[in-house]
């Protein structure tokens, strides 16, 4: 017991040293980094204001004519009657009939001016879409066309009497076939394109002429391109010229 309370004394006599408390400084730094203070280009800037695409200026504009006529009539024709106020009660439906009047009237407008357009053209609306076929006059259907049954020269002259310098055109385009197909350059069949006989040139330079007389050819006769007597004589003579190359 004695040891014990001695050894607790000896615990008790040692001098408790306090906890030592460290404060926190904040230390203010001076920035001493250079500044390069920027400014914009004057004369950029000036530069850039006279051109048009930086030029942002409104500029109001008034309704078109036309804008203005369809504004004030559909303007009459809503307020003909007093059926969208509310006050009649058959408004919803009368409503509803004056929109969809409204649309077949701009409907109607637009194919009248359509129509108008193709007039304009030459164009017969109302058979773009039925026409038959002109007849030719000759002796032959295109489709089962022998170039070899044809006497060429005789339609030819038909078909320049007839002013049907289509018809002129197609004859001649034939007779170049049967012309190739005679100096054994190309092998005239029924079902080939004009694309396999252009391609069954060897000779650059007749490949040309002839790839350049196949497009004229379609033009005029699938395209239906316009051609008078002075575009015939030059189609013509390009095929002439064509014939003494073969």
């Amino acid at each position: 017991m004695l040891f014990i309370f001695f050894t607790l004394n000896s615990f008790a006599a040692k001098p408790v040293k306090p906890a030592v408390k460290h404060d926190t400084v904040a230390v203010l730094k001076t920035d001493t980094a250079k500044i390069d203070a920027r400014t914009f280009n004057v004369a950029k800037l000036n530069n850039y204001r006279k051109q048009p695409d930086f030029q942002y200026d409104y500029v109001e504009t008034s309704p078109s004519w036309w804008t203005r006529l369809w504004h004030r009539f559909w303007h009459w024709f809503f307020h003909l009657f007093d059926f969208l106020n509310g006050k009649d009660s058959y408004s919803g439906f009368l409503s509803t009939f004056l929109i969809i009047l409204k649309y077949l009237a701009v409907t109607l407008g637009i194919t009248a001016i359509v129509y108008i357009i193709l007039k304009l053209a030459g164009i017969d609306a109302f058979n773009i879409f039925r026409r038959k076929p002109a007849s030719t006059g000759l002796l032959y259907d295109e489709h089962i066309e022998n170039i070899h049954e044809i006497d060429f020269d005789a339609e030819i002259e038909k078909a320049i009497t007839q002013h049907n310098y289509r018809i002129a055109v197609r004859l001649l385009y034939l007779k170049c076939l049967k012309q190739l197909n005679d100096s054994e350059l190309i092998v005239w069949q029924p079902e080939k394109t004009n694309s396999n006989y252009i391609n069954e040139l060897n000779n650059k330079r007749q490949y040309n002429t002839f790839k350049t007389l196949t497009r004229q050819f379609e033009y005029i006769w699938y395209g239906e391109f316009p051609i008078n007597h002075s575009i015939f004589n030059n189609i013509n003579l390009m095929f002439q010229q064509f014939k003494n190359e073969i």
